[in-house]
């Protein structure tokens, strides 16, 4: 069994550079954490330590032809790693897969996979937080598609790290009327004692 690099040991493939690899597929996904907020906004503000990649689950098992050669990894809750081969159903339990190519030391992309229902998405975090796929991400201008940003923030509000309340500062104060209800009712429904709830009013 091969064996997988340490958790923190991390050479991110940048937005464009997922892109670029994920070309000719055609399952659907979305850049997401702190990168898709920068995308959102146009301007970058931290460093990052990994990239993230949100993928819906009916697609993930073409993840293996989409990525040939790479080494997929299952996160088992709450926190090992094994490998994940081709034509190994994905347990519903499981929410994230880290990759790497075998000539890397470290880490290059993450998956976070979350469920389709009816053609609507639903929440890893909490089920009853849903949304038409259709209306989940955005696109820049060259056309990389990445999550809304008030959908990813809802993501970093469950534990908040330092990293995340950096990120919260600068984007809540960004978001749109509908982006900040949308957060707001997500908030309300989840974490209704949450801080930024009342930083993000109607």
């Amino acid at each position: 069994m091969p064996e997988h690099p340490p958790l923190g040991r991390w050479a991110p493939l940048t937005p464009s550079a997922v892109a670029a690899e994920l070309a000719g597929w055609a399952g659907p996904w979305w850049i997401a954490g702190g990168y898709a907020l920068e995308l959102a906004l146009g301007r970058s503000w931290r460093p990052h330590d990994d990239v993230d990649v949100l993928v819906l689950r009916p697609s993930v098992p073409e993840l293996h032809d989409a990525l040939p050669g790479w080494q997929l990894w299952a996160a088992d809750p709450p926190g090992s790693l094994r490998p994940w081969p081709a034509g190994e159903p994905l347990p519903a339990h499981v929410h994230d897969i880290w990759c790497r190519r075998p000539s890397s030391p470290a880490w290059e992309l993450q998956f976070m996979v979350d469920d389709v229902s009816g053609g609507r998405w639903t929440s890893r975090r909490d089920d009853r937080v849903r949304a038409p796929v259709a209306s989940i991400g955005r696109r820049t201008a060259g056309g990389l598609p990445y999550l809304r940003p008030e959908i990813q923030l809802f993501y970093k509000a469950r534990q908040p790290r330092p990293k995340d309340e950096t990120d919260a500062a600068v984007v809540l104060p960004e978001l749109d009327p509908t982006a900040r209800a949308w957060l707001d009712d997500a908030l309300a429904l989840t974490l209704p004692d949450h801080p930024w709830h009342s930083r993000s009013p109607r």
